[in-house]
């Protein structure tokens, strides 16, 4: 036979199989993106994560699958999600600005790496041996949520000096981020002349019961921890402070944007970006062991002067002039 027919002949054969077997392509490595909110609500961060992955030289799609799962404030959820990831064998697991999704994956494999972002001391949690050589599947980033906390508890006494009594909001279903956060506020409050009142909320109802307690109890100002499920409810809690004439404090600029207050507190994005980065690295073949956990440097003071004005608020010169953002 001759060199051409037999070529022929061959691509006859290929263009008769079947159009499955011909579109059959090799499995996308399978990313799973855990976050506490909602799609709509952190679409902003899961395209920091795509960027960050971008930059590592994967695109969603093309040589890497993203499944996003979106918890809403619902962390009872996740021992049965993160169960059927490993079960499936994603490839990587990314739990940015998420302890509990971190600590419940850790729970459920030793194998398949894990690359977080957390609030606390990750060593303290128990997820890595040291940051710089985090020696098991997990590597990622600290967020330093419990000292922004601290931090933004003086400058509320900045903002309000007569302030005594200051309510602190945290969702307990978050614990890796909510006792450290009670813990450095407590610490803080005495040193400044403040009292401390803990107020829990972990569904949207309990945040609306939580600001019908401030109408009775009239604390002077409230300090919002740092959590994922808050972060989607920015826009209540903007509305809400502003109903009840309340001064507070986040840990995000978004919240600012969206009519809050004031904010102080890492640089969510980058951080989501940096988880990204690090996830390209494993697929490349990287070891979480050999990652050192990062630390974030990227903090954000927002003050919204518009809000301020609505309050009563005049801000001082002092607090306008160290202001990453003012927003008018």
């Amino acid at each position: 036979m001759r060199r051409r027919d037999f070529i022929a002949l061959l691509s006859g054969i290929a263009g008769n199989w079947p159009l499955s077997v011909r579109a059959q392509q090799p499995a996308l490595p399978i990313v799973a993106f855990i976050n506490p909110g909602s799609a709509d609500g952190a679409a902003t961060r899961s395209a920091a994560f795509r960027k960050g992955l971008n930059e590592a030289g994967y695109v969603e799609g093309q040589n890497v699958t993203i499944e996003y799962h979106w918890l809403e404030g619902q962390y009872g959820r996740l021992p049965a999600l993160v169960a059927d990831l490993v079960r499936r064998r994603a490839a990587v697991i990314a739990t940015p600005a998420n302890s509990p999704g971190t600590l419940a994956a850790k729970a459920a494999t030793t194998t398949i790496p894990i690359v977080f972002g957390v609030g606390e001391d990750p060593v303290r949690l128990g997820l890595v041996a040291s940051l710089a050589r985090p020696g098991g599947n997990l590597t990622g980033i600290n967020l330093f949520n419990a000292e922004v906390a601290a931090k933004g508890l003086r400058l509320l006494h900045d903002l309000v000096p007569k302030a005594v009594r200051i309510a602190v909001l945290v969702n307990p279903a978050n614990a890796g981020t909510a006792e450290p956060t009670l813990r450095d506020v407590r610490e803080a409050a005495p040193a400044i002349g403040l009292q401390i009142q803990i107020i829990n909320a972990t569904a949207i109802g309990e945040i609306d019961a939580a600001f019908a307690s401030f109408a009775r109890e009239r604390p002077d100002a409230l300090l919002v921890a740092p959590d994922g499920f808050f972060y989607n409810r920015r826009g209540q809690f903007a509305t809400l402070a502003a109903v009840n004439k309340i001064p507070a404090m986040y840990w995000d600029r978004d919240v600012v944007a969206a009519g809050g207050l004031m904010s102080y507190g890492t640089d969510i994005p980058d951080a989501f970006r940096q988880v990204g980065i690090y996830t390209g690295k494993i697929l490349k073949g990287a070891k979480p062991a050999d990652l050192p956990v990062l630390q974030t440097t990227k903090f954000e003071f927002a003050i919204n002067l518009q809000t301020a004005r609505a309050l009563g608020i005049e801000v001082p010169s002092g607090l306008l002039s160290i202001a990453d953002e003012v927003i008018e």
